[in-house]
Formats: C-alpha cells, sequence, structure tokens
C-alpha cells in the first residue's frame, strides 16, 4: 500500500531558481536559501520517496483565466519546465505517475471535490525554483511528480478550510492506493509577500513566524481564517500559504518538525520545513472502506457490454491520438490532413498502430484504444462521413441495418458549412467495423 512518509513545505519564489542556475551558493546574499534548503535535500536522498505529490499555483504561464480552475491534478506522464517569458530553465522534465494520479483523481472526486485534470502543460517557477534545490537532476530527478494545481490567483479562491480538507482527502487518496511507494507531499508558496499595487514590498516576519508555529501545532486555527485575514497580515500574494494547509491536511493530526528555517532576503519571506506523521497511517479496515467507496459510481458499469468510459487512464494512454483528431478544429490542420494524411501523422508523431487506426478509419478499434467518441464525429466530419456510419461500424453493422433500428432515417454530422464535401451516399458500413468510400467519394 502506498504511504505519506512526510511533508515538506517550500517558498517558490523565482529567486530561488535564479541563484541555483547562476551558482549562487557560496554569495552571502543567497548562501542561506541553500543552506535551507540543505536538509530537504539530505530528506529526500535518505528516504528516498517514489512521489512528490506537489501542490502549488502556477502564475499564468500555462493556466490562463480562459478556464480557471480551483483545483487541478496532473494525470500525465512527464512535466517539462514552462517558459515564463525569457526561455525554460535548462533542467530536465520530471516524470510523472499516471497510476497514482488517477486513483487520487477518482478518490477526490468521490469525496465530492470537484477537480479538473490536465496533461501536456509545462510546470512554471511554482514547481521547479524549489524543485531545482530539493535534489539532483542529472541525467534525471530521482522521483516521480504529482502536480497539484491551485486556483489561487482569481478570486473566489477556495477557502483556508477547504485547502485542509482537500488535504485530508489526499490522504486517504494516497494511503488506499494498493501499489507499494512512499509519497512525500510537497507545498509550495509563500511566504509573506505582495507584488502588485501600493502595497508591493510588504512583508510580516512575525506573522511568518507565527503561521508556522500554526501549521505545526495548530492548523485548525489556520483553517478557519479568511482570505482577508490571510491578506492583512501576510500580503494579498502571501495568501497562497493556504496551500500549505492542503499538505499539513494530509499528515497525521500530530507531527514532528524535522526542519524549519526562515530567510528575507527581498521580495519575499522564504521558508523551507519538514514534517513527519507522529502516528501510523489510517487502519487497513478504513481504506478498505474507503477503496469500496471509490468504486460507488461506476460498480456494474463493467458487466455493460460494448461500453467503455472514457476514465482518467484512457485518457492518458490515448492522449496523442485524441489530440491529434482534435487538432481537425483548426481549419489549417483540416487542409494539410486532407492534402497529406501520412505526413501529417508522421508530423504529430503517432505511433504505427495509432496511424493504421486513424488510416483504415477503424471506428470501432479506436474507441478501444481510448479515443472518446467525440475526436471520431470530429474526424468524420473532416472527411465527409456522417455519425450514423460511425456509430453503424461500431456495431459492425451497414448502415441499412442500422438504419432499421432507427425512428428515422436521418444523417447528421458536426460538420459546418465550410466543411469538406460530404459523400454520405457514397459511403458505407461493413460487417468488420470499418467505413469504407465508395469511388467518387471523400
Amino acid at each position: 500500500m502506498a504511504k505519506i512518509i512526510g511533508g515538506i513545505a517550500a517558498s517558490h519564489t523565482p529567486t530561488i531558481g535564479f541563484a541555483f542556475d547562476r551558482d549562487k551558493q557560496t554569495d552571502p546574499v543567497w548562501e542561506p536559501i541553500f543552506r535551507a534548503f540543505q536538509p530537504v535535500q539530505d530528506w529526500i536522498a535518505s528516504k528516498k520517496p517514489d512521489v512528490l505529490l506537489f501542490i502549488y499555483n502556477d502564475h499564468v504561464t500555462s493556466f490562463f483565466f480562459d478556464h480557471y480552475s480551483a483545483f487541478a491534478l496532473g494525470v500525465g506522464e512527464q512535466w517539462r519546465v514552462a517558459d515564463e517569458g525569457g526561455g525554460a530553465r535548462d533542467l530536465p522534465a520530471v516524470t510523472g505517475h499516471p497510476g497514482l494520479a488517477a486513483h487520487i483523481g477518482q478518490s477526490l472526486m468521490e469525496e465530492e471535490f470537484d477537480m479538473s485534470f490536465f496533461q501536456d502543460k509545462a510546470l512554471d517557477h511554482g514547481c521547479f525554483s524549489p524543485l531545482s534545490v530539493m535534489c539532483p537532476h542529472e541525467p534525471q530527478w530521482p522521483v516521480k511528480m504529482v502536480p497539484l494545481q491551485m486556483g489561487v490567483l482569481q478570486f473566489p479562491i477556495p477557502s483556508a478550510r477547504r485547502c485542509f480538507k482537500l488535504g485530508q482527502a489526499l490522504r486517504r487518496a494516497i494511503e488506499s492506493y494498493p501499489e507499494d511507494l512512499t509519497v512525500a507531499v510537497v507545498a509550495t508558496g509563500g511566504l509573506s509577500h505582495q507584488v502588485h499595487g501600493e502595497r508591493a514590498g510588504f512583508n510580516n516576519t512575525e506573522w511568518d513566524q507565527r503561521f508556522l508555529d500554526l501549521l505545526e501545532k495548530d492548523p485548525e486555527q489556520l483553517a478557519d481564517m479568511t482570505h482577508a485575514e490571510y491578506a492583512a497580515l501576510g500580503g494579498l500574494e502571501g495568501a497562497e500559504v493556504i496551500m500549505w494547509l492542503v499538505m499539513r491536511g494530509a499528515l497525521a493530526a500530530q507531527v514532528q518538525c524535522l526542519h524549519r528555517s526562515y530567510y528575507l532576503p527581498s521580495m519575499t519571506g522564504i521558508a523551507t520545513a519538514i514534517y513527519e506523521p507522529a502516528e501510523s497511517g489510517l487502519s487497513a479496515a478504513a481504506l478498505e472502506r474507503h477503496r469500496q467507496r471509490m468504486q460507488t459510481q461506476l460498480h456494474g458499469a463493467e458487466a455493460l457490454q460494448g461500453t467503455y468510459p472514457f476514465s482518467l487512464l484512457r485518457s492518458v494512454k490515448a492522449y496523442r491520438l485524441n489530440r491529434f483528431l482534435h487538432a481537425l478544429i483548426h481549419p489549417e490542420v483540416r487542409a494539410a490532413f486532407l492534402a497529406d494524411e501520412e505526413t501529417a501523422y508522421r508530423q504529430a508523431g503517432l505511433t504505427e498502430t495509432e496511424q493504421q487506426l486513424v488510416r483504415q478509419r477503424d471506428w470501432r478499434g479506436l474507441i478501444h484504444y481510448g479515443v472518446i467518441f467525440f475526436m471520431l464525429e470530429k474526424l468524420g466530419a473532416v472527411i465527409g462521413v456522417s455519425n450514423l456510419h460511425i456509430y453503424a461500424a461500431m456495431r459492425g453493422e451497414s448502415l441499412e441495418d442500422f438504419q432499421k433500428t432507427r425512428n428515422t432515417k436521418a444523417l447528421y454530422s458536426v460538420a459546418g458549412n465550410s466543411a469538406a464535401p460530404l459523400a454520405w451516399d457514397n459511403a458505407s458500413s461493413t460487417s468488420d467495423g470499418n467505413t469504407v468510400s465508395q469511388p467518387g467519394s471523400a
């Protein structure tokens, strides 16, 4: 079973990454930062966690306000460094753990946390600034990562209490994962700072120390505070320390603080801390009840023949192919695909299996592989195949036989006025599950 072996708290100011990249380890101004992170690096080297559950907030780099979520869990296979405007830092991508991430996502949704999920998004200094001084990265990082992005920049944001409850739910999610893994929960951000308006440059060292005291000994008091109280004491941007309550909630009620440091070089109070649970994990009976609860909503669906719920694991497996088909919503991509499919496949990096599935218009095979239906209807619209042809092919029926089961014989698709010419009357479904085009069809 998975086990939470400890929690790490660390500021994520970009100055940490700046000092690391410019070899400022012996500079008197920057040396205290490296000294503060050395115990964290030693702890990770000693404990060797398999996975870091990394709680951070993106700084409007990979997440923009066209779609902004409170809780976004990364479920992908790897996480690369984001370019924040001046070029990406020279650090390798860190490997993800889709299995654990999918389990956590299912568990949190079962506990009524309305999560969003992401793949293929680069991580900015919220992750890589502290990570670069937590462990070595050559030739690769020694740990895997599951990132949890917190939407704390655009109000309304989750309350401190909600963040604490999320942490408690994370504990149940992680400890109920059946694989033997050791997990460290890392919370980033803060401490006191404000970077906008006439109050820019605000710090409160006394509050920073008080916050660290309460985080260890009385997190309930912190959970009861409002965003305005956090902003008054630690600056508006400093209110992101509610993310630390997620980490604290994931630990036992009582913790042992192994390390704590604080340094205020410029704009942000930089702190690091290491906590280990003072008690054992949840009981085996409690975890088994939780695992059973996680299966409630889809229990029995596995018996529905020909039904394939689009799960997080299916999404990760078929992400590249779904992305390729989704890109057909762009006119220039459609034109390139219709002009030269083979080049389009190669440029997208599709595997031979994935290429064959699209090349043969194997609608049923695409579903089995993990493509969601709504990508199939986009492909159908581009090549002139109706939704009804696709439905029939997935059932292994001819269009005529399938239409006999419908109340009408109407054909339709999502194609718009500018779509490729449709030739539905010239296309037929075969009993082997494919749709073929007759001479003269698209």
